[in-house]
């Protein structure tokens, strides 16, 4: 891990190596310190995080994945995440992620010539060659003469010009008399001759655009995709406000933005090295995931362990109702809940034992309500004040399948001793 850290940072920056590893060894020969003193690891972990505004990125990162899925829930419509584009960006900091309510596309134009910069852009989204193909079938050309094949090459040119003149042809059509500027983004290829049809029109053009893309670009620009240019319209057009180019080292970015009514969004996330990246597209993602689970339940469920504990609390008191030796199970069940609130104490550096007396000992003077643990301090608190919550749907299946699960491993113990003592 040092190692790869000091590859990004060479390739990144281009100095500092040394001073990466100095520092990452330091850091570890102080952190060996305070554990042996009896720190928690986590706790030190915690404390660089703060060093390095981890809790600011969190809140950034928030208002990013919130403001994302409002951008693309309808109502009366399921909400799908795959319409929000998920793009990593190796460049500046964490705290520079940010929200384009539009798309970002991993590649450029092609031509030198086309414009870096497109705005009040028609875009026409097609899935249309321009270029030459091979056949599909298994096949060959043979020529009596040279002649014969120079009228193949012509004819074939013709065809793929004839195309090309097509989309010219739209662009003069909705361009002429205005300052709007047109923008072709092909998912097949467009070859050098026809990119420089297109680039004498003043028209900016992507190939191989992605597959994922075509849908979203029709739900954030509007229009439709092409499969054809023989029914070339002007209402098959989307629109966007402004259509530019971005140069990152070898790699080029294409932003679509300034969007009508976008109902597909990128989120670009910035940062210095690969897992550092990584690590915040998985914090996204999750995100996104839990802001869909509490709109799709209509609901939330108090964190911090408040769940655990009311749960607990209201088990031990069914205990007395049932009857026979299944109400040690019913304990069984419910001391198991409590290890969700043990372990938020531990993974804290806090003592198990003593935060979960201060939680059920506040539970019942506040008389039922919510009473969850501050991992900062070690006492109780309300996490509805906090603004702490779990998904419902997530309490509701870990419950689901924790208890079916080790039900059915205790009676596979069963059978397995049944079987064994059959054969003694």
């Amino acid at each position: 891990m040092i190692a790869k850290a000091c590859t990004a940072q060479d390739d990144v920056i281009g100095d500092g190596t040394t001073s990466t590893v100095l520092l990452i060894g330091e850091m570890l020969k102080q952190a060996e310190i305070q554990i042996q003193e009896g720190l928690h690891p986590r706790l030190i972990a915690e404390g660089f995080d703060l060093a390095k505004v981890h809790s600011d990125l969190a809140d950034k990162l928030t208002e990013v994945c919130v403001d994302a899925v409002l951008a693309i829930k309808e109502e009366g419509k399921s909400l799908d995440l795959h319409m929000v584009e998920i793009m990593d960006m190796q460049h500046k900091t964490e705290l520079d992620t940010q929200l384009v309510k539009g798309l970002v596309l991993d590649h450029g134009g092609r031509h030198p010539d086309m414009p870096k910069r497109a705005t009040n852009a028609h875009i026409l989204t097609c899935n249309v060659s321009m270029e030459y193909e091979k056949t599909e079938v298994t096949s060959g050309f043979f020529y009596k003469s040279a002649e014969e094949r120079d009228k193949l090459i012509t004819a074939e040119r013709e065809f793929i010009e004839e195309r090309v003149k097509k989309v010219i042809e739209l662009k003069k059509k909705v361009c002429t008399g205005n300052k709007d500027m047109f923008v072709v983004i092909n998912q097949k290829g467009i070859d050098p001759m026809s990119l420089d049809m297109l680039a004498k029109e003043g028209i900016m053009g992507l190939r191989r655009a992605k597959r994922r893309n075509m849908e979203r670009l029709a739900l954030a620009c509007g229009g439709m995709a092409m499969n054809s240019f023989d029914d070339l319209a002007p209402d098959c057009l989307g629109y966007a406000g402004s259509v530019y180019e971005h140069v990152l080292g070898e790699t080029k970015y294409t932003f679509v933005e300034d969007l009508k009514n976008p109902h597909s969004v990128t989120i670009l996330i910035k940062g210095p090295y690969k897992h550092t990246l990584t690590q915040t597209k998985d914090a996204i993602r999750d995100g996104l995931r839990a802001i869909k689970n509490a709109l799709d339940d209509g609901s939330l469920v108090p964190g911090a362990g408040a769940f655990e504990v009311a749960a607990y609390d209201a088990l031990m008191k069914y205990e007395n109702e049932v009857k026979g030796r299944a109400r040690y199970g019913v304990r069984a069940f419910a001391d198991a809940l409590l290890v969700i609130p043990k372990t938020l104490a531990c993974n804290s550096g806090y003592d198990p034992m003593d935060c979960l007396v201060k939680l059920r000992e506040e539970f019942k003077a506040s008389a039922g309500t919510h009473v969850g643990l501050d991992i900062a301090t070690g006492e109780a608190l309300n996490p509805v004040d906090a603004g702490i919550f779990d998904n419902y749907c997530v309490k509701r299946h870990m419950l689901d399948a924790c208890s079916v699960i080790a039900r059915n491993l205790l009676i596979v113990d069963e059978i397995m001793r049944a079987g064994l003592s059959q054969l003694k």
